[in-house]
């Protein structure tokens, strides 16, 4: 009797305890209205996953617009601004997507950066002026001519603020800590993004260190509600900072994003529940069509030129040109009754055993 061949036996290792991903619903660019010719002109010349090209051109719209207004929601208002997370793989043209329908906000920003080194010039000088003119009076009213004295006073009282520089022009950053960010929003626009096509530097980086998530996590969550954030620093004192707005889109590889959304502090905070998140399939292998459709161009330019336009635009705001008052839009009938709707859809299927108990803290 022959023995059975020898098979040796090859160990695979330990296997990961992780259960398979279902595949997600389309993205329904059906409902992203006039944003809709835009994400699909974008994807006709990308060939990208059109989820990719709609979380790009929803959170640029909110980057533009977040500054004009709140909107009206059955818990008060809140902001225009969005926190979106897209995850991609290497090779799926996030970057081309983000470039395409980011051209507007880019061309202001060049735009406004001329302006800035304009008006600074400009301020340096009117400085130097009210600084001599102060030092001036100063002399004259410690000085023992009482007459002169009197009327350097005078004079002190009627000078005026010292002239207060230019906003910084800057609209984005990459990777900044929470600390930047504030100085950011000390010295610059009211309304600012954080947006990176290779959103692994801010997830890895110095802000999301186990030293540094919980505040960065905390403060962001306080800028997505349109709070006012505090800085208390020993040296500094307490500095406010009400009526700013904060977008976001990070875009990451899977192997990047997967520690934040695995963060238990990212999510018993709320602060994951707070953005818009899609992985969509990949189209990598597929994308052998050849050119696009010669209107497609045409409809970014459009989109491009109408961003320009309202970043141009001045925001409302009061004396303070860094502090915003935002209008209200109210909801009308309709729409109110639609969201009521919603509401009492997801609110009955996060009740124990429905398809949201276990996701309560994103479906609220």
């Amino acid at each position: 009797m022959n023995a059975p061949e020898h098979i040796p036996f090859i160990s695979e290792g330990p296997q990961p305890l992780l259960r398979e991903i279902p595949a997600g619903e389309a993205c329904p660019i059906h409902a992203l209205g006039p944003l809709q010719a835009a994400v699909e002109a974008v994807q006709d010349i990308s060939q990208a996953p059109v989820g990719i090209a709609a979380q790009s051109a929803l959170s640029i719209a909110a980057l533009a617009v977040q500054g004009f207004a709140d909107v009206e929601t059955l818990g008060g208002d809140a902001p225009l601004s969005l926190f979106c997370l897209t995850i991609a793989e290497s090779g799926e043209r996030k970057s081309r997507c983000d470039r395409l329908l980011m051209s507007g906000i880019r061309d202001h920003e060049r735009e406004a950066a001329e302006t800035y080194r304009d008006e600074f010039a400009e301020y340096e000088t009117a400085r130097e002026i009210w600084l001599g003119k102060r030092k001036r009076m100063l002399g004259e009213a410690a000085g023992a001519d009482k007459m002169k004295a009197t009327g350097a006073e005078a004079d002190l009282r009627n000078l005026g603020p010292e002239p207060r520089p230019p906003l910084l022009p800057n609209v984005t950053a990459q990777e900044p800590t929470f600390e930047g960010l504030l100085k950011l929003y000390q010295t610059g626009r009211p309304a600012l993004g954080l947006f990176s096509d290779e959103a692994g530097g801010f997830i890895g980086g110095h802000a999301m260190n186990s030293d540094n998530r919980l505040k960065t996590i905390s403060g962001l969550s306080q800028l997505w509600n349109g709070d006012t954030v505090n800085r208390i620093r020993s040296g500094d004192g307490v500095t406010n900072y009400p009526g700013r707005r904060l977008s976001m889109h990070l875009m990451a590889q899977q192997i990047a994003a997967l520690p934040l959304l695995s963060d238990p502090q990212a999510s018993g905070e709320g602060f994951l529940a707070r953005f818009l998140i899609t992985e969509p399939p990949s189209l990598i292998g597929t994308r052998l069509r050849r050119g696009h459709d010669e209107n497609s161009e045409a409809v970014i330019a459009a989109f491009s030129a109408r961003l320009a336009a309202v970043m141009a635009a001045p925001m409302p705001t009061g004396d303070n040109p860094q502090e915003l008052t935002p209008a209200q839009l109210p909801l009308s009938v309709k729409a109110k009754e639609l969201l009521w709707r919603f509401y009492e859809t997801v609110e009955k299927a996060q009740a124990k055993g429905g398809e949201m108990e276990h996701v309560r803290a994103y479906a609220s």
